[in-house]
């Protein structure tokens, strides 16, 4: 079954390891029709951004997800990211041994998904620990 995708002028995704953009004059239709990685401008993470651990844990996944030629690289740094996180917030457990199952499974995607929500409890306990100094 095919995919289709409309971007938006200006808007950039990742087809299979190659950065696309569309020009800023019209939105653009592209269909995919065969399996291949797909990221949306919003799903992407730059090296730059990638400035907190479960961030890193991000970008190493999606370096996984969109290029297979290196995966053994991006597996070391990941599995290391997720010692550091687990030893570091040990309430992440649960999380990380989700988002486990879908990388030894090659189900990278997926993983990306979860580790959002790592993500967002990373920002939310940052900013519990920022707030209860804050009051003292």
């Amino acid at each position: 079954m095919a995919l289709k995708i409309t971007l938006k002028p200006g808007e950039r995704m990742i087809i299979g390891g190659a950065v696309l953009t569309n020009g800023n004059s019209a939105s653009c239709d592209l269909v995919i029709e065969n399996k291949t990685p797909i990221l949306r401008q919003k799903d992407i993470l730059t090296e730059e951004k990638a400035d907190s651990p479960c961030r890193r844990i991000y970008y190493a996944i999606q370096l996984m997800y969109i290029d297979e030629d290196n995966l053994a690289n991006y597996h070391k740094i990941y599995w290391d990211l997720v010692k550091e996180v687990v030893q570091a917030a040990p309430s992440t457990v649960a999380l990380i041994d989700s988002i486990n199952e879908h990388i030894l499974h090659r189900r990278y995607y997926q993983a990306l998904k979860l580790t959002k929500q790592l993500i967002d409890y990373e920002r939310e306990a940052i900013e519990r620990v920022s707030g209860s100094v804050e009051s003292v």
